[in-house]
Order: C-alpha cells, then structure tokens, then sequence
C-alpha cells in the first residue's frame, strides 16, 4: 500500500500519551496512529451505516431497486 505523509498538530497531553503508549508497545507512533485511526474508522462506519438507515427509515433517504435502475439506465441484466 502507498503511504501518503501528513502532518498535524496535536494536544500535547494527546502527544504524551501516545509517545507513552507506543513506548509500552514497542511500537512506533505511527504504528499506534494507524491502529487506532482502523479502530475509529471501524467505530464510525457503523455509525454511518445506523444514520443512512435512519433516513431511510424517516424517509428522509430514497431506496430505489435496483432492477429499476439498470432499466431506466439501460442497463441489461441477466438472471
């Protein structure tokens, strides 16, 4: 996988405490970073997934089938 460099700042006690956790690791900060960024990321989608369904459910979202779709784009599909 391409890595991609960022830089950002962060809350120093933020800072500490990851320098104190990737310490106790035997493990990069960037290691740490990643691992939690996979854990957060995880958390969120889950998240997303719960408020789509909301909308859908509110009919704040419109569902369409997807037969209907590849029909109305021309789309053929075989069974």
């Amino acid at each position: 996988m391409a890595t991609v460099k960022k830089l950002f700042s962060l809350d120093e006690s933020i800072a500490n405490e990851l320098k104190a956790v990737a310490d106790a690791m035997h493990k990069s900060q960037k290691e740490v970073l990643e691992t939690a960024l996979d854990f957060y990321f995880d958390y969120t989608d889950s998240v997303v997934a719960d408020s789509v369904t909301r909308d859908i459910k509110e009919g704040k979202t419109k569902v369409f089938d997807s037969a209907d779709v590849y029909e109305e784009l021309g789309i053929d599909i075989e069974d």
